[in-house]
């Protein structure tokens, strides 16, 4: 076992499930020989406890590093901040630059509330929104975080929330009486949202704008109609998709304006920083419903903000990236046609995945997981592009990667993939761990 390894074993002891995020547990990836830990990264490229360097061609700190890992001047923005104490009795200016740029980006916005992470974002977002309708009962649309407003879906049905994101979501430990309080409808139904409206007095419409799929038959458009004509509040979640197809939210591409939209995960490439934008007669809500806290006012995470969005401008890392996923999806596709593979693409470009037709298709994911392991790329199904991934490392990539589909082509055909797993398969959603 390497250290990492080791040290995960350590943790499932004393941590419950291991870590702090189900995103990056070792299961998720390959259960019993991931590396799990990191002692540094750089660019787009991380070391783990025994100094063995990878290539990230997975999922970059969870979409937190649009501009790479350690970038060199959003990392020195940080350390004068910190040399100047991150913390005082005084609030930091940058929380006020940050929200006049964000204001800048969205004109149709008034105001911000920043905080430090998606699922208080959302939560403030939430609140904010239902107090503004006067109404409780919220219509959702994808994955919006862990707090109760949001698995109290789950007490409706038990899967409820099956189709937005992840399986597994259990509603224990959510009060029972906030059953019927929130109803999903699923991506591109309009006629869902519009039966969930009819049927409940909906207060609130809170989607992510896109995230596997784009919207079809004007559907952005059809829901903002619902949202005027019922007095109901609209949220984008856009904690993954903001700043990745667009300066800014995608709402501004398929040019849609809600009331309120929430950025997260890219906004500080890898330092906490949410915010919550919206109008005035929403956002103002939130000087009549309590909700404050000490951490919301530290220094790094508007700083982080601050010049993560300079650097993203002088770059346009937000076309860089999309054309770099928009290859990668490409070349997926010749690799899966070229050994007859059905393979399924999907996701914004820069966020971009593939998902192959199999029964065995957990297997599969598991063994491109293993054998990249042992080339120095972590890697799976999904790339969350970076402006480090360059040609090389994506052509190398691609190079290890066609004897793979080579190998899955041939278990397609009769070869037991079982034969060829050194360990358990990774999960496909939230299971319990012992």
């Amino acid at each position: 076992m390497n250290k990492g390894q080791l040290l995960w074993k350590t943790a499932k002891k004393i941590i419950p499930g291991g870590n702090m995020l189900l995103s990056k547990r070792a299961e998720m990836f390959l259960p019993d020989q991931w590396p799990s830990y990191f002692s540094k990264a750089e660019g787009c490229q991380v070391w783990d406890l025994d100094d063995r360097k990878y290539f990230d061609m997975s999922i970059m700190g969870i979409g937190t590093n649009i501009l790479g890992y350690a970038n060199q001047e959003v990392d020195e923005a940080i350390i004068e901040v910190v040399n100047k104490s991150n913390m005082s009795t005084f609030n930091c200016p940058e929380e006020v630059y940050l929200a006049e740029k964000l204001i800048a980006l969205h004109p149709w916005a008034d105001m911000v509330r920043l905080a430090r992470t998606g699922g208080e974002a959302n939560a403030m977002a939430v609140r904010l929104a239902r107090a503004a309708s006067g109404k409780d009962k919220v219509a959702i649309c994808g994955y919006h975080g862990w707090h109760d407003w949001y698995l109290s879906a789950n007490l409706n049905g038990n899967d409820e929330l099956e189709n937005h994101l992840l399986q597994g979501l259990e509603s224990i430990g959510v009060p029972k009486a906030l059953k019927d309080t929130v109803f999903p409808f699923n991506y591109n139904c309009i006629e869902e949202l519009e039966e969930i409206v009819k049927q409940h007095d909906i207060g609130v419409i809170k989607m992510e704008v896109s995230r596997n799929f784009q919207p079809k038959n004007d559907f952005l458009i059809k829901v903002r109609k619902i949202a005027n004509e019922s007095n109901i509040v609209l949220i984008f979640d856009e904690c993954t998709s903001g700043f990745r197809q667009t300066y800014g939210g995608l709402h501004k591409l398929y040019e849609v304006i809600p009331d309120l939209a929430i950025f997260g995960k890219a906004l500080g490439n890898g330092y906490a920083i949410t915010a919550v934008i919206g109008t005035k007669d929403v956002m103002d809500y939130a000087q009549s419903s309590f909700m404050s806290s000490t951490f919301w006012t530290e220094r790094i995470g508007p700083a982080a903000g601050l010049k993560t969005l300079e650097v993203m401008n002088r770059i346009k890392s937000w076309d860089l990236i999309t054309q770099i996923g928009s290859k990668i999806g490409i070349r997926w596709q010749a690799l899966a046609d070229k050994y007859a593979i059905p393979i399924k693409i999907n996701g914004l470009p820069s966020m971009i995945g593939f998902q192959i037709d199999s029964q065995d298709w957990l297997k599969y994911k598991t063994y491109i997981t293993q054998e990249m392991l042992k080339e120095g790329y972590l890697a799976s199904n999904v790339v969350y592009v970076c402006t480090e991934h360059n040609e090389n490392i994506i052509d190398n990539y691609f190079h290890i990667l066609d004897s793979i589909f080579n190998v899955i082509s041939e278990c397609e055909s009769g070869l037991s993939i079982d034969s060829l797993l050194e360990g358990p398969i990774c999960h496909s959603g939230f299971d319990r761990l012992n």
